[in-house]
């Protein structure tokens, strides 16, 4: 008899992790299944990473299994059976690490676990939205259906990822190079110019003196002011990873003009993808609400979803929950309305995804569109401020000398 840590999700869609005794794994797993939970994990040891890494996986990680799940969905349709499908798709992922994920995953299915306790193994790879969907294509034999709405979500996921990131690069370089050639400018070429007044002792023009003021206070203060916001964005680092801290960061987020807005639509974006898989799936509709949270990036909408789920208990329906949560746009709770009153949630679901991730696009190419001539602006002010006070001082110079 061992204890073995668990994390499970119940009924309500909750998770539930603790510790219970048992003789196997699998053992345990039967226990938690007569109690009314669905195990996700089950191990000798508690994975406290996996809360952290599970609402967003390494980009590395989330293409590996993007890839898993487009080559399962090609062969399970083709009529392949499973186990040979996991096989044909070990040899064919070229990174050797996660083929080592996909051989143990076929060799716990071949030892008598079902094919969504067997992915469960691996958590850090496999979230319990992945997990959930799997295990009700088992129970309802469509599992070849099951990976083509899971890669189509993990694609869907995966191309609003990119262009978020890709969108942010430039601006955030423009603001890199700008501020590397004020920092260059101050400490390195004005110094010069600051020794040639004080030899000549000539009399030194405002905007050249204001710039070498900047300059000496720069170069005097410069180390220690790095120093105190470098211990500045550590402790704010800290205070982020912590649940309390990790709620006003978000709140935070939010709340910020254009980029809060782009944000939250990403966030409903993400939110009603997942829903939009697992309820076409049969998934419990509590259920599902909490495995969506899951997987969101931001606590302050995630952690809203609760009040949600317990309307949803109360037979209020998602839409007056979600509308009194305040967390999601306004259009979200009427496409939610329509598909309650057509029985379609689930393709209400996936047109309300389609519409936030436009919307998540057009809102990061107007802050882009925005940001970036603003960055420009304000480096091209400051940059030809202090190259016309090098101008200044050099004419002065010139004038002297005639």
């Amino acid at each position: 008899m061992a204890t073995f840590y668990f994390k499970a999700v119940a009924a309500d869609g909750k998770a539930r992790t603790g510790n219970l005794d048992g003789e196997s794994v699998r053992g345990v797993a039967r226990e938690l299944r007569k109690q009314g939970l669905t195990p996700v994990y089950v191990g000798t040891q508690s994975k406290k990473s996996f809360d952290l890494k599970l609402p967003e996986l390494a980009g590395r990680k989330k293409r590996d299994v993007l890839f898993f799940t487009q080559e399962l969905a090609t062969l399970l349709n083709a009529g392949v059976p499973l186990d040979r499908a996991l096989a044909i798709t070990s040899d064919l992922t070229e990174r050797p690490a996660f083929r080592l994920i996909v051989a143990d995953v076929l060799r716990v299915l071949k030892g008598g676990k079902s094919f969504a306790d067997s992915l469960a193994t691996h958590p850090d790879y496999f979230p319990d939205l992945f997990i959930n969907m799997v295990r009700a294509g088992e129970a309802s034999g469509s599992l070849a259906t099951v990976f083509e709405r899971l890669a189509e979500f993990e694609r869907s996921r995966d191309e609003l990822r990119n262009y978020i990131i890709s969108s942010s690069i430039y601006p955030a370089l423009l603001a890199l190079v700008g501020a590397g050639s004020i920092f260059v400018l101050l400490n390195f070429v004005v110094p010069r110019f600051a020794a040639v007044f004080q030899e000549s002792r000539m009399r030194i023009p405002l905007p050249t003196k204001i710039m070498l003021e900047v300059s000496a206070v720069m170069q005097a203060w410069g180390p220690v002011a790095a120093l105190a916001i470098t211990g500045a964005a550590a402790g704010l680092h800290l205070y982020i990873r912590t649940p309390r801290g990790r709620l006003w960061w978000d709140t935070f987020r939010l709340r910020l003009p254009l980029l809060g807005e782009a944000l939250r639509k990403a966030e409903t974006a993400r939110f009603a993808r997942a829903m939009a898989t697992l309820v076409a799936n049969s998934v419990p509709l509590v259920q599902s609400i909490g495995i969506a949270g899951g997987i969101l990036g931001n606590r302050r909408i995630a952690g809203s979803l609760e009040s949600v789920a317990q309307g949803v208990k109360r037979g209020e329906g998602i839409a007056g929950p979600v509308r009194r949560a305040g967390m999601f746009p306004p259009l979200a709770a009427h496409l939610l309305t329509v598909g309650e009153e057509t029985g379609k949630l689930d393709q209400m679901f996936a047109r309300m995804a389609d519409i936030y991730e436009t919307d998540t696009r057009a809102a990061i190419k107007r802050f882009t569109s925005l940001f970036e001539p603003l960055v420009i602006l304000v480096m091209g002010i400051l940059v030809g401020t202090l190259i016309l006070s090098m101008l200044l001082a050099i004419t002065s110079i010139n004038e002297v000398g005639i």
